[in-house]
């Protein structure tokens, strides 16, 4: 098994064209075709959880912030990211990063996070428009064929969804001209030709995929298709916004919120003396969202890294939680070594014991 093996399977989840354009997500040190011995999960690396890989003999760490992050114009002992690297390489140690494409897909991050309060009816708070439609002519004796091979590809994804498709029966016209060769008909003469038309939405990262899948299963010399910007939301994108089971006072819910994310302390606005039914939350920072929180009408949102002025903010119309960034995403440990476990036996796959939280209080 290589190392390249887990990878492609972790971007299958959260593909990298996901990630935010100031991101750093995937590779960032080690050989991809190396055998992989064992993995480590970790939030962030740190040269304890380095040290950590080689007691615990993996040679793979996945994290879900990048060691890379930013302008790197040296590599030198004398900074921490530098000595990280060095002793990463030393130690045939391959490292990987899975961040903002994992915060992006509906069973990310904050979906992760959604579960642990128990929120229910959840759906992406900020949702990515990047979405096309895809049509495509094929004769009725290969419709299934080119629709399969465009499933397979990852098209026809709708929420909760796969395999969908919608088809229209109709006539084609086509007049082959010199030095063609027609899957039907002879050249120089006009034909008509019983066809479906096929339409599927996928993602506009999967495009250029599908449409090699298609050409492939269609007997075409020639394929007719279209190709369509659509308004429809995504289902993916930043935050989650979701439902408590029962209204939950608000000062009970911030203690749920304490213990659940074992915060040492909560940031938050005034309370506004109403029930919380309605949650919104991205973990890390996500004070960008408290617009889309508001347009929902959630009754509190929940992320970290909040400034002081940005607290104002809140109007009075929500109530505003910052847990910490660390906390708030803890959990993507367990989410991350979840998915590999349930894919791959054939090696050991551990989860960091080392604490990496930067902050500390009294």
């Amino acid at each position: 098994m290589k190392v390249k093996d887990v990878t492609n399977y972790l971007e299958s989840i959260a593909p990298l064209q996901l990630q935010e354009s100031y991101d750093n997500s995937g590779w960032q040190v080690g050989d991809y075709d190396s055998e992989v011995k064992g993995v480590l999960v970790t939030l962030d690396v740190t040269l304890e959880v380095v040290q950590e890989a080689i007691e615990q003999k993996c040679n793979l760490i996945i994290a879900h912030h990048p060691l890379i992050f930013g302008e790197l114009k040296n590599i030198t002992s004398n900074i921490s990211t530098g000595s990280i690297i060095q002793k990463a390489i030393k130690n045939n140690i391959n490292i990987y990063a899975i961040h903002t494409n994992l915060d992006n897909v509906y069973n990310g991050v904050n979906n992760k996070m959604a579960s642990i309060i128990g929120l229910e009816r959840i759906k992406i708070l900020m949702p990515k428009q990047n979405l096309l439609k895809l049509a495509v002519f094929v004769p009725e004796s290969h419709s299934e064929q080119v629709l399969e091979a465009m499933f397979k590809s990852g098209a026809g994804h709708v929420g909760n969804y796969e395999s969908c498709s919608f088809s229209t029966y109709g006539n084609g016209t086509f007049l082959p001209n010199e030095g063609s060769n027609p899957f039907k008909g002879e050249v120089g003469r006009l034909e008509k030709a019983k066809e479906i038309k096929l339409e599927v939405i996928l993602s506009d990262y999967l495009i250029s995929d599908v449409i090699f899948a298609m050409n492939n299963a269609h007997p075409y010399e020639e394929v007719a298709y279209d190709i369509f910007k659509i308004q429809n939301n995504s289902n993916c994108g930043s935050g989650m916004v979701g439902e408590l089971p029962k209204e939950m006072d608000e000062m009970k819910f911030l203690k749920l919120l304490k213990n659940s994310f074992k915060a040492r302390g909560i940031r938050h606005t005034k309370l506004l003396n109403r029930p919380i039914k309605k949650v919104a939350l991205c973990g890390g920072s996500g004070s960008f969202l408290l617009k889309n929180a508001l347009n929902v009408k959630a009754d509190i949102f929940i992320t970290s890294d909040f400034k002081y002025h940005q607290f104002f903010e809140s109007e009075s119309k929500i109530l505003i939680a910052d847990i910490g960034h660390y906390e708030s995403e803890q959990y993507t440990i367990e989410l991350i070594s979840d998915f590999l476990m349930k894919k791959f036996t054939n090696f050991a796959i551990r989860l960091t014991t080392v604490n990496t939280n930067p902050i500390n209080y009294l």
